[in-house]
């Protein structure tokens, strides 16, 4: 299949599907990078998890399956498959995944700048990173970039301030002032998840003493909001109250109690639970 917007596009019109999966194929065409590298996927793929997929479409998970079987079984033949583990986003490609997707005879004209060009460009990061410039990466321009790629990534349900956070700290550790662009996008690749092993052991030498009155409030503000839903309470208080109102709650509840960020982020949602802003 000729692996260009238009081309999908009309043989997407010209192909005998329901009106549903008619949406569905064109959800997806919209997600499709266009150049390797842009978002984090090969070029002709676009990855989303069902739910969201789901949520898109207004329909249940069950009726998503049976569409999405509807466009593999057509004249589209749109194949789907998840190389990241249980919880990372399935990738969709229309045609199987080995066709061929870069023949001469599709190439754009070298008048056409759209994004369904080849380019040698791998990676979506260019420029230079400060290290110690912003501790915010929503003060940076980073933010935006992070989140897009990270979706078909390891890290694709990890907070983009907790990468942030990450990455300045190996950098440091390193004595790294400023590095390419395009190491963020690496270390997002290889990103490992942490083992709890030196936070239980911790945790286990802690002695059994009363918990003061300060620690006791954190505690039960963090209780108000399940820990497991922090990343949609985190965009759902952002989306209502803004990226910089957000971010002057987390600080203030970091002076507050004297804590870490990440707490006073859970925190934060505990509170935004309590007074209904946002939905437990």
């Amino acid at each position: 299949m000729n692996m260009t917007t238009g081309a999908i596009l009309r043989r997407i019109t010209h192909t005998d599907l329901s009106v549903s999966a008619h949406k569905l194929a064109t959800i997806i065409l919209d997600g499709i990078a266009w150049k390797d590298g842009y978002n984090g996927l090969e070029r002709g793929t676009a990855a989303f998890t069902l739910a969201h997929l789901a949520e898109k479409m207004g329909v249940s998970r069950q009726h998503l399956t049976g569409l999405l079987a509807e466009l593999a079984e057509s004249a589209l033949a749109l194949v789907r498959w998840k190389p990241n583990g249980k919880f990372a986003p399935w990738l969709f490609r229309f045609g199987r995944p080995q066709d061929d997707v870069s023949s001469p005879d599709i190439v754009s004209a070298t008048s056409d700048t759209s994004l369904s060009r080849d380019s040698k460009n791998k990676t979506i990061f260019a420029g230079r990173i400060e290290i110690d410039a912003k501790t915010n990466v929503y003060h940076t321009p980073w933010a935006e970039m992070i989140r897009a790629a990270k979706s078909s990534l390891a890290c694709w349900n990890v907070d983009t301030q907790a990468i942030w956070d990450r990455f300045v700290a190996f950098n440091k550790a390193r004595g790294n002032a400023a590095v390419p662009a395009g190491f963020l996008l690496g270390f997002m690749r290889k990103w490992r998840a942490r083992k709890p092993a030196d936070h239980i052991v911790q945790s286990a030498a802690v002695p059994t003493t009363p918990m003061p009155k300060q620690d006791s409030e954190l505690t039960d503000l963090i209780r108000s909001a399940p820990t497991a839903n922090r990343h949609f309470h985190e965009l759902d208080l952002r989306r209502k109250i803004g990226n910089p109102a957000y971010d002057v709650r987390v600080q203030q509840m970091m002076a507050r109690f004297a804590c870490l960020r990440f707490p006073a982020i859970l925190a934060v949602h505990g509170e935004a639970v309590r007074t209904s802003e946002i939905a437990k």
